[in-house]
């Protein structure tokens, strides 16, 4: 882990998108994150250690998933598939599809391994799979805050870990789609070791790109500011409320992910940033979703 002393900070982004808004001052205390995505090594060790099952990999309850086909109902995970050309980018089913058999140890589902990817980070985790590894660790997840504090690693209000610029004289700077979103991507295409970047000004790796990660924090579709006066669901509509209308399972509570992934592409999701955010059900890992570590300092 690496040690930060903390402080004050701009957290959010008003040129981007909706939910990074307003821009507005944070104060962290000092911490310890992870110099690293968790990798699969390390959660293959903490499954070896304690027996753990992921939510990938247990059995569906058909009365939480009304009206669905039976026969769908199988342990598994959701797997991204490029398209073979253009498509509709409001529709992300283009380009997810639910794989029976996926999870952390066959990313790809039935007939993929991780005997040759322990130095990658670890996938399909949800949140509650996250968890249950820091406990494990004597650690914890990070908050929104305290991530995007060391994502920026030191540059206040930039907007990319490095500055201002995505590609500095045409470098790559973290693991990004480069190309035509969800088919012609002219990158890795997929999630890299860990470390295979360069690091912050903190000395942190991966903090943007190659696999969002896991926040304690509830999401909401704009920041709630510390001086915010709570809301009073009976005048106004609740930002959480709302934001989990928006999907399809509303009872299912909704995580920050940060740090974006390999996924991220400048032409539908530019979210390789320390401000970009997005939510994401508790009970759903994806294969681009992982997490690192955090204690208090």
């Amino acid at each position: 882990m690496v040690r930060l002393d903390g402080g004050v900070f701009r957290m959010g982004s008003d040129e981007f998108y909706p939910d990074e808004r307003p821009v507005h001052e944070r104060e962290v205390a000092p911490f310890l994150i992870d110099r690293y995505q968790v990798t699969n090594a390390q959660y293959a060790a903490f499954v070896d250690e304690t027996g753990y099952v992921t939510v990938a990999e247990r059995e569906l309850d058909p009365a939480a998933f009304p009206g669905a086909d039976p026969a769908d109902l199988v342990p598994g995970a959701m797997v991204f598939t490029p398209t073979p050309g253009p498509v509709d980018l409001r529709n992300w089913r283009n380009w997810w599809r639910w794989q029976p058999g996926a999870y952390w140890r066959r990313p790809f589902g039935p007939g993929s391994s991780i005997d040759e990817r322990m130095s990658h980070p670890v996938v399909h985790v949800a949140y509650e799979d996250a968890t249950a590894y820091a406990e494990w660790a004597d650690a914890r997840l990070p908050t929104e805050a305290e991530h995007e504090y060391a994502a920026r690693g030191g540059l206040d209000g930039k907007r990319f870990a490095w500055g201002d610029d995505a590609y500095p004289d045409g470098a790559v700077m973290a693991n990004s789609w480069l190309g035509r979103f969800p088919y012609d991507n002219q990158g890795v295409g997929d999630a890299a070791p860990v470390g295979s970047y360069p690091p912050n000004g903190y000395g942190l790796f991966d903090m943007t790109g190659n696999a969002w990660e896991w926040t304690t924090d509830y999401y909401t579709p704009r920041h709630l500011r510390l001086t915010d006066r709570p809301v009073d669901a009976g005048k106004r509509e609740n930002l959480l409320a709302a934001a989990s209308a928006q999907q399809e399972f509303p009872e299912i509570p909704r995580r920050v992910l940060k740090g974006g992934s390999h996924l991220c592409s400048p032409d539908y999701c530019l979210r390789f940033r320390p401000a970009a955010r997005s939510p994401q059900a508790e009970d759903t890992g994806m294969s681009h979703i992982g997490f690192r570590c955090a204690r208090d300092a």
